[in-house]
C-alpha cells in the first residue's frame, strides 16, 4: 500500500486582505510618530505593517506577468513618495523611504528567480550591499527579510521559524517596551502572576513586535477581497501627504 504524502501547508496568499491590513497599521504607526510620539501602543500596532509589505513583495513577484513593469512601478512609487516621506516624517534627502527597501527586495528575488549568469548568487548580495551602503527605512535587514521570505514562501513552518528568529534578532538592539505599558495587570487579584507577566513583557523589544504579523501570514483567510491596484500603490505617498497637510493645519491653529 502506497503511503499518501501529507499536503504541504502553504502560507496565506490572500494578498488584498494582507495589503489592506498593512496599509491600515502603517497609517496607525505614522500617526503615532507624527502626532502622538509618546503613545507606544500605536508604534506596536505599526510593527505589523512592514512584514506584511515584505510578504506582499514575495507574492507580487510570484504572480506578476511582467516583472520589469513591476520593478518600474515600484521605482516610480519610490520617487513619488520621497518628498512626502521627507516632509511628513522629518527626513533628509538621502534618507530613503521604505519603497527603496521593497524595490531592492524585489530585485533580489527576481535575480534569484531568473538565474541569469548566476544572478541567484550575485543579485541578492548586490542588493544587500546597496541597502547597507545607503540610508533607507529598515535598510539591509529589511531586504534580507524579503529574501528569506521568498526562500520560505511555500512552507508555513519555515516562514514561522524564520519570523520568530528574525524578530528576536531584529529586536535585540532595539527599544525595550517599558513595563509601564502593561502595569494595568497589577489591578487583578493574582499579584504574583501579574508581577511575572510584567517582568516577562518588559523584556520585549519594540521591533520584535513585528511577530504580530505572523498569524495573518500563516492562517488561510480566503476573504475574496479585491482592492484596486492604484489604491495599493498610492496608499503610501497618499497617507503621508495627508498626514503632512494635517500637521501643517494643526501647527497653524
Amino acid at each position: 500500500m502506497t503511503a499518501v504524502a501529507a499536503p504541504i501547508l502553504r502560507p496565506n496568499r490572500d494578498q488584498s486582505l494582507l495589503k489592506l491590513v498593512a496599509i491600515l497599521t502603517m497609517a496607525v504607526d505614522h500617526t503615532g510618530v507624527i502626532f502622538f510620539p509618546g503613545v507606544l501602543w500605536l508604534r506596536v500596532i505599526g510593527r505589523i505593517a512592514f512584514p506584511l509589505f515584505c510578504w506582499g513583495i514575495v507574492l507580487g513577484a510570484e504572480r506578476t506577468r511582467d516583472w520589469r513593469r513591476y520593478v518600474l512601478r515600484l521605482a516610480g512609487l519610490a520617487v513619488l513618495s520621497q518628498p512626502f516621506y521627507m516632509l511628513a516624517l522629518n527626513h533628509g534627502l538621502w534618507d530613503l523611504s521604505v519603497m527603496a527597501t521593497l524595490l531592492l527586495g524585489l530585485l533580489a528575488i527576481q535575480g534569484m528567480r531568473l538565474k541569469w549568469r548566476y544572478s541567484q548568487v550575485w543579485a541578492p548580495i548586490l542588493c544587500l550591499v546597496v541597502a547597507a551602503s545607503l540610508r533607507m527605512d529598515y535598510g539591509w535587514r529589511g531586504v534580507l527579510l524579503i529574501i528569506l521570505m521568498h526562500l520560505a514562501r511555500d512552507s508555513r513552518g519555515g516562514l514561522a521559524a524564520l519570523m520568530v528568529a528574525f524578530c528576536l534578532y531584529w529586536g535585540g538592539g532595539g527599544t525595550v517596551i517599558p513595563r509601564g505599558l502593561v502595569m494595568g495587570l497589577a489591578s487583578t487579584p493574582i499579584t504574583a502572576l501579574n508581577r511575572g507577566l510584567v517582568e516577562l513583557l518588559g523584556l520585549f523589544r519594540l521591533q520584535s513586535m513585528a511577530i504580530l504579523a505572523l498569524p495573518l501570514m500563516l492562517v488561510q483567510t480566503g476573504s475574496g477581497l479585491r482592492i484596486p491596484r492604484w489604491l495599493g500603490y498610492l496608499a503610501y505617498p497618499g497617507h503621508l501627504a495627508l498626514l503632512w497637510l494635517l500637521k501643517i493645519l494643526l501647527d497653524a491653529l
